[in-house]
C-alpha cells in the first residue's frame, strides 16, 4: 500500500470529489476510486467525504491506494533503447511506431509489453507505470516510475507543471518569430479520432521559438506547459503550421513545387508527423534532485531536412 497525495486544483471547485479524483488520479478507474471513497480510503484535509460531496478546491487529498496486479497484458521481448534507469525511474526513448498502451487493435507489441518483459513488477502499477504518453508516430523521451510513489510523485509534478518537456518540430510554412498557444482543447465533434481548439476544452498551453528556417519549412522547437492528447499538433495546425507528415492534422498530402525525385522519395518514405521529444526534466522523486536528458533528432528527421535543405538549394 502507499499514501498517494495530491492537492485539489483549484479551477475544479464546485465539482464532485469522485468527478475530481477521476481527473486527478486518472489511472485508476472510476470505479476503484468510488470504491476507495467508500471505503474511507480517501481523506480530504483529514476528513471521510462522500463520492457526490462537492470540492470548494485546495484541499489536500489523501489517497491509501493499494498495489496489486491491475495489468493482464502480456509481456513481450521488444527491445527498449533505456536512456537512464535506477530504483525508482525508467527513461526510455521511444521509437516512432511504437504504440505506448495497449487498447483496442493494439493488444500487443505496445511499450507497455516490452516493459513487463523488462520490469515484470511493473504489473502492480497504473498503466505499468507509464504516467504520460506520446503518440504512436512521435519518437522520444518517455518516463516510466517503477514504484508507487514515484508514479504518484511524477503524476503531481505533471498536474503543478513543473516537469520539463521539450519538442522538436518540423512544420510547413516559414515562420518569422516564436510565440504561444493558449487555446482550449477538446474532443472534435464530428471526428472522435481527432482534437480541435473548443471553448468547452481544456486548458492548453504551448510555448514555441524558431531553431532553423528553412525556404518553406521551420524547425522549432515546442515547450509544453499542459499535456493535452495531440497538443502541439492540434494548436500548430490551428495557427497555420501543421507538422509534416501529419496525417490528421497536416492537409491533404501534396508535393511542394519544384520537388525534386530525392526529396519526393523522402516525403513519401517519412510515414509520421515530424515530432521528436528531445528534452525530458524532472525532480527525482528520490533524491528530490533535478535530473534531465536530452536526445538528438532520429536520424529520419535529419535525413528529411537534409533533403530539404538541398532541394531549396538547388
Amino acid at each position: 500500500m502507499a499514501i498517494l497525495t495530491a492537492k485539489i486544483p483549484e479551477e475544479m471547485a464546485g465539482k464532485r470529489l469522485d468527478q475530481c479524483l477521476a481527473e486527478m488520479f486518472s489511472e485508476y478507474s472510476r470505479s476503484k476510486l468510488q470504491t476507495w471513497i467508500k471505503a474511507g480510503r480517501v481523506k480530504v484535509d483529514q476528513q471521510i467525504l462522500k463520492a457526490r460531496d462537492k470540492v470548494d478546491g485546495g484541499e489536500q487529498i489523501e489517497l491509501d491506494a493499494e498495489a496489486e496486479e491491475v495489468l493482464e497484458y502480456e509481456a513481450e521481448d521488444i527491445p527498449l533503447d533505456i536512456v537512464f534507469e535506477d530504483d525508482s525511474i525508467l527513461i526510455v526513448n521511444k521509437p516512432a511506431g511504437l504504440v505506448v498502451h495497449p487498447a483496442v487493435g493494439n493488444w500487443q507489441g505496445t511499450l507497455v509489453n516490452a516493459l513487463l518483459n523488462h520490469q515484470p513488477a511493473l504489473n502492480t502499477l497504473p498503466r505499468a507505470g507509464i504516467v504520460h504518453r506520446l503518440d504512436k508516430d512521435t519518437s522520444g523521451l518517455l518516463m516510466v516510475a517503477k514504484t508507487l510513489s514515484a508514479h504518484n510523485s511524477l503524476s503531481i509534478q505533471l498536474q503543478e507543471r513543473s516537469i520539463t518537456r521539450e519538442y522538436l518540430a518540423l512544420v510547413k510554412g516559414w515562420m518569422t518569430a516564436g510565440g504561444t498557444v493558449d487555446e482550449p482543447l477538446g474532443r472534435h465533434p464530428a471526428d472522435r479520432i481527432k482534437h480541435t481548439v473548443r471553448e468547452d476544452g481544456k486548458h492548453a498551453v504551448t510555448h514555441y521559438r524558431l531553431e532553423r528556417r528553412l525556404k518553406r519549412n521551420t524547425l522549432i522547437r515546442v515547450k509544453l506547459e499542459t499535456g493535452r492528447t495531440h497538443q502541439i499538433r492540434v494548436h500548430m495546425a490551428y495557427i497555420g503550421y501543421p507538422l509534416v507528415g501529419d496525417p490528421v492534422y497536416g492537409g491533404r498530402f501534396q508535393m511542394p513545387a519544384n520537388c525534386s525525385e530525392e526529396l519526393e522519395l523522402t516525403l513519401r518514405a517519412f510515414k509520421r508527423q515530424a515530432l521528436h521529444a528531445t528534452k525530458l526534466g524532472l525532480q527525482h522523486p528520490k533524491t528530490n534532485e533535478y535530473c534531465e536528458w536530452e536526445l538528438d533528432m532520429p536520424e529520419d528527421m535529419v535525413k528529411l531536412i537534409k533533403a530539404i535543405e538541398k532541394n531549396d538549394l538547388d
